[in-house]
């Protein structure tokens, strides 16, 4: 696995996950006849929030992000996106493991959704998200806390 670390997010970074989603939800929103090249790129500018988001770097450049945003019940996983060429790699699951580590510490039930047929669905499963509703477009996935032993 790559050195990689995560860094809190700012609005500077915006562009740059602009793109890295609409070239990793691409192929998925194509598939289910949804890819519109504006809207995917400003449904991310809409939403990001620097304040709940980390920027993934490999080897001091842009890799990707991920953001937990706070929400009435639970935390929302959001944004999580990978630059193609690293997926695979172990990265996503040690991100992944880490933020879900601190969920279990403070007793936190995570939502989040993919689409419809994504891979991302199996790594979110191997986690212990498991299914709460989904319709034809999206998956949404939920994971309670796990104890966390002293």
């Amino acid at each position: 696995m790559a050195d990689w670390e995560l860094r809190p997010a700012s609005m500077a970074d915006v562009e740059a996950v602009v793109e890295l989603r609409a070239m990793v939800l691409r192929a998925d929103l194509e598939r289910l006849g949804r890819y519109d090249a504006q809207r995917v790129r400003q449904r991310l500018r809409d939403g990001f929030a620097p304040a709940y988001t980390w920027i993934v770097e490999v080897d001091g450049a842009f890799a990707g992000c991920v953001a937990l945003r706070p929400g009435a019940d639970a935390h929302w996983l959001e944004h999580f996106y990978l630059a193609p060429h690293l997926q695979g790699s172990g990265i996503g699951t040690a991100v992944l493991r880490g933020l879900l580590e601190r969920c279990d510490r403070d007793g936190t039930l995570v939502r989040l959704n993919v689409l419809q047929g994504s891979p991302a669905r199996r790594l979110y499963e191997r986690h212990g998200f498991t299914l709460e509703t989904e319709d034809p477009v999206d998956v949404f996935l939920v994971r309670a806390p796990r104890t966390v032993s002293m």
